[in-house]
């Protein structure tokens, strides 16, 4: 890619998004601009699976998939969009940067397990990827203030 002067994050983020990345991504210090870079805004893309759903679900339980999975839990040290501070202590999913289709498993194209295409999340975080925003995510501590939960004053 191209060096390109970006005025601000956000522009970086906009222009990395194009060609969404696991060694773009990396680059992204923080947990919010990772974020960015990878939510769809409610958008989750075309209909990738609809009625051959179970064709993915062949895919996420077979044991290629599942050693290929422990690859990618491993190289981003279970955090959360490999990011650091930010372990996973229940269950990981692996996210695809780029959607994968009904097509792509069949055929048994490279973007399934291309380890450039995956990383690391939460269910919670892969769904406000899809869905939300990062305001359905805790990202630490809330710091209170004086009166914060007292409704009256």
């Amino acid at each position: 890619m191209p060096l390109v002067l970006c005025e601000n994050i956000l522009d970086r983020v906009t222009l990395m998004k194009k060609n969404r990345n696991y060694l773009d991504l990396i680059e992204l210090p923080t947990f919010g601009e990772r974020f960015e870079y990878l939510k769809l805004n409610g958008v989750v893309g075309k209909d990738t699976f609809g009625f051959t759903r179970w064709v993915n679900q062949v895919l996420y339980t077979s044991v290629e998939w599942r050693s290929f999975r422990r690859t990618i839990i491993l190289r981003d040290n279970g955090m959360d969009l490999g990011c650091e501070g930010f372990e996973i202590y229940g269950s990981i999913l692996c996210h695809h940067l780029t959607a994968i289709t009904y097509d792509d498993v069949v055929n048994k194209r490279s973007i399934v397990f291309d380890p450039n295409n995956l990383i690391s999340t939460t269910l919670k975080t892969h769904n406000a990827i899809h869905y939300g925003d990062i305001k359905s995510l805790s990202l630490g501590p809330i710091e209170r203030v004086k009166n914060d939960t007292c409704p009256w004053r």
